[in-house]
């Protein structure tokens, strides 16, 4: 099947060989260059409260719209849970996850937040009860599960099995095609001046975690691992590695068992970026039903230019394309890229851009699996922040974000339906 563009360009074409034809043309190309995205209405909840993490956001295939984020007041940090029936509704009750004595870790990461089937499954950090003050950046790694849509929260379990006084964070959960619900995140575990990757997973829908796998080590320790897998069951984690030299390039490790056993990670992008620091931007990972593997991840390179890229891969992660620039905008600082897939190979990006006097959350969106993009659009109203998205399989897209709304946090969601796109079903990698 021919790309969106060479489709374009043929119809134009047999367009212009028409006598009167040309408005017509104008027309069809219009049409196609720049797609109609069907925009809900906006949600908003204003919070008084002193800060908020997050949110993390899910979609569901009847539409329903899933939140979970942390709020800090005074001396108290919670883990909150709410669900907009449909576009444009408010927050439903506000659900409290965490237990008692369990004390959300102060970080800049929202809590992580999966559904499977009636099930909602949500892994946040609680600060280790045994830290002291040698050792400030110690938590463990907790399972949230609810039965009743939200309604309740069941007692969490520990996701870690080290029992170590030491960092178990930037966390990431997904539930499988099979329904083993996968998770990832970054351990210090070992000692080492650098932390690892490692991977845990479920058989039982949350209610017991299995034993602890190390997929690798020297990764970076603030960059959040990701999670996808495709209809196959190939799972995929993305995070951040340090080579030698504070080289940080972004890297996907594959599992073909079911997340027993891992790869060894591949480069993505092969930036060459050396920083002697953690950047604190994550990669986001995505399949389609045909398979293809896409990241996309924030860099700065061998030239030092802050950029958001897009790379796919069709052999399972073995190898990718050449890296895709995603920003356009010109002096402004592209920040925190994240991305839904859709099983066609629709695409939606979002990511900040900040300058001085702004911060912008911009979208792009692909119909032919990444191969052409719309042009850069801007979603929100104030200052906007930590942009994150879900599709469900119908191609209808929840996106949140924060804006300043002083005196109060505001939490903003928007849904977008992407049009149907024949040519993106009948497409072979």
């Amino acid at each position: 099947m021919k790309p969106m563009m060479q489709i374009m360009t043929s119809r134009i074409a047999g367009c212009l060989g028409i006598a009167g034809s040309l408005l017509l043309c104008a027309a069809i190309a219009s049409a196609e260059s720049a797609p109609s995205f069907v925009f809900g209405p906006k949600s908003t909840a204003d919070r008084k409260v002193r800060s908020v993490v997050g949110p993390s956001v899910r979609i569901d295939g009847q539409g329903q719209i899933s939140l979970a984020w942390v709020e800090e007041e005074k001396d108290t940090r919670t883990v909150l849970y709410s669900r907009i029936e449909k576009a444009g509704d408010s927050l439903g009750d506000v659900v409290r996850v965490n237990g008692p004595g369990e004390v959300p870790y102060n970080r800049q990461e929202a809590p992580a937040l999966a559904l499977s089937g009636d099930d909602l499954l949500i892994t946040w950090a609680v600060t280790h009860p045994k830290m002291t003050a040698d050792k400030p950046f110690s938590n463990d790694l907790r399972l949230s599960r609810s039965t009743d849509g939200g309604r309740t929260f069941q007692p969490s379990v520990l996701v870690n099995d080290d029992q170590q006084v030491i960092g178990h964070s930037f966390d990431s959960i997904h539930v499988a095609p099979d329904g083993v619900v996968h998770m990832a995140w970054i351990d210090g575990r070992e000692g080492k001046k650098e932390s690892g990757t490692f991977a845990t997973r479920s058989s039982d829908q949350g209610r017991t975690v299995e034993k602890n796998l190390k997929v690798d080590e020297n990764t970076c320790v603030c960059c959040r691992t990701s999670m996808t897998s495709s209809p196959d069951g190939t799972l995929y984690v993305a995070w951040r590695k340090i080579l030698p030299g504070d080289l940080r390039e972004t890297v996907v490790a594959r599992s073909t068992d079911g997340g027993q056993t891992f790869a060894a990670p591949v480069i993505v992008g092969h930036d060459r970026w050396v920083f002697p620091g953690c950047p604190h931007r994550p990669a986001s990972v995505g399949t389609d039903r045909l398979g293809r593997l896409y990241v996309v991840w924030y860099t700065e390179g061998s030239d030092e230019t802050p950029s958001v890229y897009l790379a796919y891969s069709d052999d399972k992660g073995e190898t990718f394309s050449p890296k895709q620039k995603l920003n356009l905008s010109k002096g402004t600082f592209p920040d925190h890229p994240q991305m839904a897939v859709d099983p066609e190979g629709r695409l939606i990006i979002v990511w900040e851009e900040q300058s001085p006097v702004r911060r912008e959350v911009v979208m792009r969106v692909s119909l032919d699996r990444g191969q052409t993009f719309s042009v850069p659009q801007k979603l929100n109203e104030k200052k906007g922040q930590t942009p994150t998205l879900s599709i469900n399989a119908q191609g209808l897209a929840a996106l949140a974000w924060m804006e300043h709304a002083m005196p109060a946090h505001r939490i903003v969601v928007q849904t977008i339906q992407l049009p149907a796109i024949q040519a993106v079903a009948k497409q072979e990698p």
